[in-house]
């Protein structure tokens, strides 16, 4: 491809290269040592969410300098910027899980501010953990450019030494840190020594890379390749590969490739691809996260495609790989079988596929399948026609308590039913330190309130709670519900975005303990035992949602702008209030 190819006139980088009046702009451009020949070719963003927080994003800005090979390559100008992240393992537990979803929406914000400053025609969005993988395909939506995402890759899994003194469930398996965040109920529950403890700290996460198993990461992951944003198979590889660089390299040479054809993000994701990528998280048995996110990535680009839509795809798609939290195996035993492609042919042979969408390979999904081997391999993945479920790994649930919808994992779970009394907190706090009591009994169903997008606020994530109820032994014998969010790590009966949440009267605002909570994932119910009239009594009574002690900042400004969770807790109109296209200014 060579740089006369691209016609300046059509594109947004002529308002920064172009013409006497820019000048000034140029003079910057040779300060940083570029070429007259460079300054002339298509610009390039080539976006990272690196940072030193945790290991999921420590390998980016190395994959980064390929993406930019690749583009140079292409005849274009990469030009590298950063943007944050929260990383939930670091961020989980405490005050700090409220800045992650939000960070989301930071990131897809400020990801468009950076291209529209300095009028970018193309991007590569490289992502290594949960939220900034949803946050980058929606700033590539939302501008509607050219555009290549990547996954930062996946970490190795950990090990403990042989001869360790740990418990023998912990011994000769893979770890990954949703079996730390299970060994601390296990210490609080008095079964797992702090000499242990400390052993597995150390072994669980050995490598960078994002937490291993179908956590919400990986299940992201496997989206940017289902919905066509990504390369075929470039999710799989883990972290520390650097067979990674190729695919980076690919990204780069791909995303010129989409600039000289007119290929842009909304032609790519379409109410097709979204279904395509609801297919892969429910057959994974994916996070419960991706019924939040595929609703904000379909905001951007216009499309309706809400909670309930993204149950309705997973009731008709069998569960048929076997990933941890549920399953056995983790990302890099998904990659070791065949991939992504490798399940994308398995579904789209028993017609579960879409496979007329395109690619950012400038190829329909069928196209890149060609050649792909598609049978199970017997281990990570099981036949289709006898899966571990007929219907997906992930359940959508609605009734009385959950109006506006909730969701909850049932990929591993035996028991698909339970009822029990509402045990109530109006905290993750409360809950946690309950929990760390034993204050609860078999049977219950603890409920945890004023999490949502707006009364949390923040959405927090449980995984904290689940864990040391997991870890106590109790995680089949009680549900939890909440109008927050779970981790792709969680296990256990836990329904998640209960919606309407407390925070704007949701029923779940109404629950007081001792009243008879009924959860079937079969029949996608979520119900309270209480008549319509006793529901309007209380509704009258509802003294409004509980205060916060965010008053001001970020969080703050968030609360006042985001939607309920159906939606995808989205804080601003979306493609219906668009009144421009980036890509055409």
């Amino acid at each position: 491809m060579d740089a006369r190819t691209f016609d300046k006139t059509r594109l947004v980088s002529r308002h920064v290269t172009e013409g006497p009046s820019r000048a000034p702009h140029r003079s910057y451009f040779y300060a940083m040592g570029l070429t007259d020949e460079e300054i002339h070719r298509p610009f390039v963003g080539v976006a990272t969410c690196w940072n030193e927080a945790a290991p999921c994003n420590i390998a980016l800005s190395r994959q980064a300098q390929a993406v930019k090979l690749g583009v140079k390559e292409g005849r274009g100008t990469p030009r590298e910027f950063t943007t944050i992240t929260v990383t939930d393992g670091i961020a989980m537990g405490h005050e700090g899980m409220r800045s992650s979803l939000p960070s989301r929406d930071a990131i897809a914000d400020t990801v468009e501010l950076t291209m529209r400053g300095h009028a970018y025609d193309a991007i590569v969005g490289l992502a290594g953990c949960d939220k900034s993988l949803p946050g980058m395909m929606m700033a590539m939506v939302r501008l509607n450019a050219p555009s290549v995402f990547i996954y930062g890759g996946s970490i190795l899994p950990g090990r403990a030494p042989q001869g360790a003194d740990v418990p023998a469930d912990f011994a000769d398996r893979d770890l990954t840190v949703q079996d730390m965040f299970e060994a601390v109920g296990r210490h609080q529950g008095g079964t797992l020594s702090e000499a242990a403890l400390a052993v597995l700290e150390r072994v669980a996460c050995p490598s960078a890379g994002a937490c291993g198993g179908q956590f919400t990461a990986n299940t992201m992951a496997c989206v940017s390749e289902a919905i066509g944003l990504a390369l075929p198979n470039s999710s799989g590889a883990p972290a520390p590969y650097e067979s990674r660089d190729q695919y980076c390299e690919a990204s780069g040479r791909a995303v010129m490739e989409l600039l000289a054809r007119n290929i842009r993000a909304r032609d790519i994701v379409t109410l097709k691809a979204l279904e395509n990528a609801a297919r892969i998280v429910a057959c994974t048995g994916g996070s419960t996260n991706a019924g939040l996110h595929l609703p904000a990535i379909a905001h951007e680009a216009g499309l309706r495609f809400d909670l309930f839509d993204v149950c309705e795809v997973f009731k008709s798609t069998p569960y048929f790989v076997d990933m941890k939290p549920g399953g056995k195996y983790v990302a890099k035993d998904l990659y070791e079988a065949g991939g992504v492609p490798r399940v994308m042919r398995m579904l789209l042979d028993a017609g579960l596929l879409h496979g007329d969408c395109m690619t950012a390979t400038g190829r329909t999904v069928a196209e890149n399948l060609e050649g792909v081997e598609g049978t199970p391999d017997g281990k990570v993945m099981v036949s289709i026609e006898k899966p571990f479920s007929k219907t997906g790994g992930v359940v959508g649930l609605k009734g009385n308590l959950a109006p506006e919808g909730a969701i909850v994992k049932v990929a591993g779970m035996k028991k698909l039913t339970f009822e029990g009394p509402a045990r109530v907190f109006e905290s993750e706090e409360e809950a946690f330190a309950a929990v760390q009591r034993r204050d609860y009994q078999e049977g219950d169903v603890i409920v945890i309130r004023n999490e949502g997008p707006k009364g949390g606020p923040g959405m927090r994530e449980m995984l904290a709670t689940t864990a040391a109820i997991s870890g106590q032994g109790m995680g089949s014998k009680v549900a939890l519900i909440t109008d927050g969010r779970f981790s792709g790590a969680t296990r256990g009966f836990c329904v998640g975005h209960v919606g309407p949440e407390a925070a704007v009267g949701g029923p779940i605002a109404l629950l007081r303990d001792g009243d008879i909570v009924k959860i079937d994932a079969k029949k996608g119910k979520l119900e309270v035992k209480l008549s319509a009239k006793e529901l309007k009594a209380r509704r009258k009574e509802w003294k409004g949602p509980r205060d916060t002690f965010y008053g001001s900042g970020a969080i703050w400004k968030y609360a006042q702008l985001v939607g309920p969770a159906k939606d995808g807790a989205v804080t601003h109109p979306g493609k219906d209030g668009e009144r421009h296209v980036y890509a055409d200014l």
